[in-house]
């Protein structure tokens, strides 16, 4: 009897053992798989504003609606911008080859900020791209570095651009009417309130040639924003890991432990009170 107790006790205590060293075990893998990195909240609260006012880029697209027995020819005007924020831990690296491909790509740099400390820094790029090149430049940086986040948005501004052209029609036809007006003569009050008028659609019609100018096909782009964060990975010692991997396990074997032994006990007096019952009937 005594022999049969002593083999259940050794056999317990083995798989007991083994029930540690296995959640030992596999808590150590699991801290070797897993790397802490930065939540993407916390890299773009860190980025630096981009909304800086920096030149509008529009691009046009020339096709045949085929609307009824006539084609109408379209020109559309519209605004492309892609968005990407990503990571890296090679920052020197992947900042040249963000540029390179900026080259390679015929685009041109806008706006420029570079900030932070090595380990710490952040790059933001608005770069101009011209319409053919957008995708392959788009598909070629979002394979540099750790993508946390992407988008490309495009909105028609055709509307906008023949308003442009309708008001600066109108305000080129008032100034002519005005300068006819002024050439016939009058009182010196008057021509000084027709002279300064001339003068207030003369401001209007350059603000217009600015904002038009932007249409131009010949400064046709689409719109490229880039952010660049380094970030450093986390080394974690050797010593580190067991000492973690260990204070996990014996918590969690604790509790398994008192888990088992509430489950027998509660096993035990079922298995009493079902026996007593049966005795009584």
């Amino acid at each position: 009897m005594k022999s049969f107790i002593k083999k259940r006790f050794k056999k317990t205590l083995a798989i007991l053992l083994l029930l540690f060293v296995a959640l030992f075990i596999f808590r150590l893998i699991y801290g070797y798989q897993t790397v802490n990195e930065p939540t993407l909240s916390n890299v773009l609260s860190e980025m630096v504003d981009m909304s800086y006012e920096v030149r509008k880029n529009y691009a046009s697209k020339k096709y045949q609606l085929n609307s009824g027995l006539t084609p109408i020819n379209v020109d559309q005007k519209y605004e492309k911008i892609a968005d990407i924020n990503t990571l890296t831990t090679k920052f020197d690296i992947e900042e040249k080859q963000i540029r390179a491909q900026v080259k390679d790509f015929e685009g041109l740099i806008q706006f420029e900020n570079k900030s932070g400390n090595k380990g710490n820094r952040r790059l933001n790029l608005v770069i101009g791209i011209p319409p053919d090149n957008f995708d392959s430049i788009y598909n070629s940086l979002i394979e540099v570095g750790k993508i946390q986040s992407k988008q490309i948005t495009k909105t028609d501004k055709t509307n906008e651009y023949k308003e442009l052209n309708a008001k600066k029609a109108s305000l080129e036809k008032i100034r002519t009417s005005l300068i006819e007006l002024k050439a016939k003569g009058g009182r010196i009050d008057e021509y000084m309130q027709l002279e300064n008028r001339i003068l207030e659609i003369e401001q209007q019609l350059q603000e217009l040639g600015v904002s038009l100018g932007n249409f131009d096909d010949e400064n046709e782009f689409c719109t490229v924003k880039v952010a660049l964060s380094e970030v450093r990975i986390l080394e974690i010692s050797t010593l580190q890991r067991v000492k973690v991997a260990l204070e996990w396990t014996l918590k969690y074997y604790a509790l398994l432990l008192i888990g088992l032994s509430f489950a027998s006990l509660l096993a035990y007096l079922i298995l009493l009170s079902a026996e007593k019952i049966k005795t009584s009937i």
